[in-house]
């Protein structure tokens, strides 16, 4: 299983949300290409990012911004936020990002999902955000009438091969990750699944590891000191 520490940037600045809820922003580093090195340094090969402004704004805002900390921090990367177009897939990947995140589009504009994978293949992921089950759009800020399941099972048919799946109450809220979502996601498709939201401990980590989940994105935990990131990576590789 792999850890990805994760940073969001909203106005150039490395953030985290409560429950997606924008004004609960707080910065929570000094720059993103601290937190990036911090990451590098307790032995991360991976790391996520997010776009918030993109996300809510559906365009590329940061993007600048995160392919150079990507480049900065010499790590494996993923972003995700306002990526709506091949355009602004393209625009990552050619920087060096190696996969790209449709979250949105996967709801919105399921034709640019198949574009991109037929283009890209791996180099695409699926964010698939949901609250109480329902995935939400557009930077959580739109209901949609889809199940979580049902949405991830009409990727795996387009060939997508990775999704990140985030239960958005339990987003930075350090209450756990939803382990019966994502158990009953894991026996549904099977496509890579990446955990996101509400991991605080590294019971959390174990726990998904002992359902077979692919990885874990691990942001307030890290930054709030609740989850050592170092311990959480080496444990992963002696369970």
């Amino acid at each position: 299983m792999i850890i990805l520490p994760a940073i969001d940037i909203k106005d150039g600045n490395c953030v985290r949300l409560q429950k997606g809820v924008y004004s609960t922003a707080h910065k929570v580093a000094d720059s993103p290409y601290e937190a990036a090195k911090g990451f590098a340094e307790a032995g991360a090969e991976w790391m996520h990012m997010v776009d918030l402004d993109g996300a809510k704004d559906a365009k590329l805002i940061n993007a600048d911004l995160i392919a150079d900390v990507a480049k900065a921090s010499g790590l494996k990367v993923e972003v995700g936020g306002g990526i709506r177009s091949m355009e602004a897939v393209e625009y990552y990947l050619s920087r060096g990002i190696n996969r790209v995140i449709l979250g949105s589009a996967a709801v919105k504009d399921p034709q640019l999902v198949i574009d991109a994978v037929r283009a890209y293949g791996d180099k695409i992921a699926v964010g698939i955000d949901a609250k109480n089950g329902m995935v939400q759009a557009e930077g959580w800020l739109d209901n949609s009438e889809i199940e979580y399941i049902e949405l991830a099972k009409r990727m795996e048919d387009v060939g997508v091969r990775t999704m990140i799946f985030t239960d958005i109450d339990r987003d930075g809220m350090l209450s756990g990750p939803n382990l019966k979502q994502l158990d009953d996601l894991s026996h549904e498709v099977s496509c890579n699944i990446i955990a996101s939201g509400g991991v605080a401990v590294l019971k959390d980590i174990i726990n998904l590891f002992q359902l077979d989940i692919y990885g874990a994105i691990c942001g307030k935990a890290i930054y709030s000191g609740t989850l050592d990131l170092k311990q959480a990576i080496e444990i992963t590789k002696k369970i």
